[in-house]
């Protein structure tokens, strides 16, 4: 018996691929026979003139569900004949013009005449199902909802973003504050840390303040930066753990694989082991912000901003009242997020070059003890191969008491025929989370639920993204400049908060708050940046079919590097620290344990992108060379002349201070 086809038909109606293998299906050759679980084809072929002897063999064609998907294989019995290859052929060109690959839309509701659980039954009963069953679900569900539409508005007018930002001649401008953040969730962490410096500020949120649609996790070592910049005290610190694990683990499905890319479960114990509250250390932070003389405007909507060379003016709506409201600072902050319309004002087309469409929930209870031990979480897993056009990708992280919170996530490029859909996913993850995780769906008690559409920028140098204008600069997921394995928008800003603080600090205190000068403020790492290709790695191009096992094959060579290596080798590369030398050596070994990544690469990126990455390659070895030659006395040096310097040239110094910070992030940590 030997494996010929292995595919992905892509659909969950796994009866109706059944029902036209033995019914529909016409093939050209061999007497088809039918099984329970798809066909039988019975070939023969004469062996040679003088023997005349014939051979036999047989095609057992089947298929399976998986993952709201349908796969198939064909396995030959007998000797191999040579019309079994027109056989396959065959059936992968009728399959795809049966079952092609689709991307469906969310459909148009009108919520003044159905609820939005009446509207979306038909589409998505399960999401809908368990959405009811949520606190506030009729709320999520809306909001997921119109951020899907949302998003796909924005994928899709690319090239022509509504303006938002204007200059203006306005010289009669009478700031109010010094700070105006929009966008309260990754913006309050900043917002505190800087009215805690004596600045006035102002946060402005669209939703109610406090509400979080996804979870934080982090490490201790990594959330020290927040209480070495005096934010939080380890009191604190310690009251917004929901828990803190033992161990993280990282395994992919390698069921179709080759034996020898197999890897070994890859243990993490201090990456994303503490779970945070983020509801808790929102309205910790907004109290220490209104402690330092801060204000919240929340349920209050962005509506454009007004810059001159004296501040900019925004225009706000307050959402539950109507009223239009006006307000004016030194300098505008956009936390906004991947929904941020001056990010994609900004930038335009190349606002983001990929997304991770992330689903889940929070899971008060409802697990079997011998499901699941809460002193340990999932950082990254797979059960199975690639499902409609998608790897998906689990994670796991115990919270509080018994509470569970499971994420289902893929990376994903940015398509304007297919931008990535919340909705389906979540029919994916309320459908297929008992494949993950053995449960009963209906014991399961939901809390909330988590969603998002979390950006990724492939940044071939450290200005290539705008993340500054005159009086306004980005920050968080609307900068987009987070890791594209682990991390998202808040693991980038705490890592990078004393930072961004302390050049911003520097900017305002010598008025520099130009687009050249604010550009300098950003959480850029060239480090990190470099490894795009990881995540590039993980998407399945739009409108093209891979070998299902192909993702998961490359996710299993990798990995299973990092399980073999020293433990802090893993930490550090997974915590975005990982240097020039390490890197290289890592990469290389990768090669020669599976020459053919290099060809799956360039048929997964493109030349395009293969080009931009040695770009960034480029640029990170260059910054490799500048630390090699600049780090071990720049930073002392800066230091001793800083009073002399920045006294007498504040722009030099705001610069100078921004390389010490860019190379302390790429000295060597393994």
């Amino acid at each position: 018996m030997k494996e010929i086809l292995y595919l992905e038909v892509p659909t969950p109606n796994t009866d109706a691929v059944r029902l036209w293998l033995k019914e529909e299906w016409k093939q050209t050759l061999g007497e088809k026979i039918i099984t329970p679980d798809g066909i039988r084809i019975e070939l023969s072929q004469k062996n040679d003139r003088e023997s005349r002897s014939i051979e036999y063999s047989q095609l057992s064609i089947f298929v399976w569900s998986l993952q709201r998907t349908t796969y198939l294989k064909v396995f030959r019995w007998g000797l191999a004949i040579a019309s079994e290859g027109k056989i396959c052929q065959q059936l992968i060109n009728d399959l795809k013009e049966r079952f092609p690959q689709q991307y469906p839309e969310p459909p148009e509701i009108d919520l003044s005449q159905h609820s939005i659980f009446e509207a979306l039954a038909p589409y998505y009963p399960k999401t809908v199902h368990f959405f009811q069953k949520m606190p506030q679900g009729e709320y999520d569900l809306k909001r997921a909802y119109w951020w899907e539409r949302r998003w796909r508005e924005s994928v899709r007018n690319p090239q022509k973003p509504k303006q938002v930002v204007f200059k203006t001649n306005n010289t009669q401008i009478s700031n109010q504050y010094d700070l105006i953040y929009i966008g309260g969730a990754l913006g309050v962490i900043h917002a505190a840390v800087m009215a805690q410096r004596g600045y006035r500020v102002l946060l402005v949120e669209r939703l109610k303040f406090g509400r979080m649609n996804r979870e934080w996790n982090i490490s201790r070592s990594e959330f020290q930066s927040l209480i070495d910049l005096d934010l939080f005290t380890q009191e604190e610190f310690e009251s917004i753990i929901a828990r803190e694990y033992v161990d993280g683990f990282s395994k992919f499905f390698d069921a179709y694989i080759p034996p020898k890319l197999k890897a070994k479960i890859l243990y993490t114990p201090t990456v994303l082991n503490v779970a945070i509250d983020s509801e808790k250390l929102l309205n910790l932070c907004g109290e220490k912000l209104r402690n330092a003389g801060g204000q919240i405007w929340d349920e209050t909507e962005f509506i454009r901003a007004d810059i001159s060379s004296q501040g900019v003016t925004v225009d706000l709506a307050n959402l539950a009242t109507g009223e239009s409201k006006q307000v004016s600072g030194r300098l505008l902050v956009d936390a906004m997020g991947t929904a941020s319309p001056i990010a994609w004002q900004l930038n335009g087309e190349r606002t983001f070059d990929s997304v991770c469409p992330t689903v889940g929930a929070i899971i008060e209870s409802g697990f079997e003890p011998q499901v699941w031990d809460s002193d340990y979480g999932d950082v990254l897993n797979s059960h199975g191969d690639i499902s409609r056009g998608r790897q998906l990708i689990w994670e796991l992280f115990p919270a509080e008491k018994e509470e569970l919170t499971v994420y289902l996530f893929h990376y994903h490029e940015v398509h304007p025929d297919n931008p990535g859909s919340l909705l389906e996913m979540y029919e994916d993850f309320f459908t297929i989370l008992p494949e993950y995780r053995r449960c009963d769906m209906e014991k399961l008690a939901w809390k909330k639920p988590t969603f998002g559409y979390i950006p990724g920028h492939f940044s071939v140098g450290s200005n290539d993204r705008s993340v500054a204008f005159d009086r306004l600069v980005a920050i968080g997921d609307a900068a987009s400049l987070q890791s594209p394995l682990v991390f998202t928008g808040f693991g980038s800003l705490v890592r990078n908060l004393d930072r961004l603080t302390t050049l911003l600090d520097t900017a305002l205190r010598h008025d520099l708050l130009k687009a050249e000068h604010l550009a300098l403020i950003r959480a850029y790492q060239s480090n990190i940046a470099v490894t795009w290709l990881f995540s590039k790695g993980m998407m399945v191009p739009t409108g093209k079919t891979l070998p299902p096992q192909r993702i998961n094959a490359m996710l299993n060579t990798f990995f299973g590097l990092l399980a073999d290596e020293p433990p802090e080798v893993a930490d550090t590369f997974i915590k975005d620290r990982s240097d020039w030398l390490t890197f290289n050596r890592l990469a290389l070994k990768a090669a020669r344990k599976n020459p053919a990544l290099i060809l799956w690469i360039w048929e997964m990126a493109g030349s395009k992108d293969l080009i931009r990455w040695v770009g960034s390659y480029l640029a990170f070895t260059f910054d490799a060379l500048k630390n090699f030659f600049l780090g071990g006395w720049f930073p002392k040096s800066i230091e001793i002349i800083q009073p002399w310097l920045e006294k007498r040239y504040p722009a030099l110094w705001l610069r100078s201070l921004s390389l010490k910070y860019s190379l302390s992030l790429l000295k060597k940590t393994v």
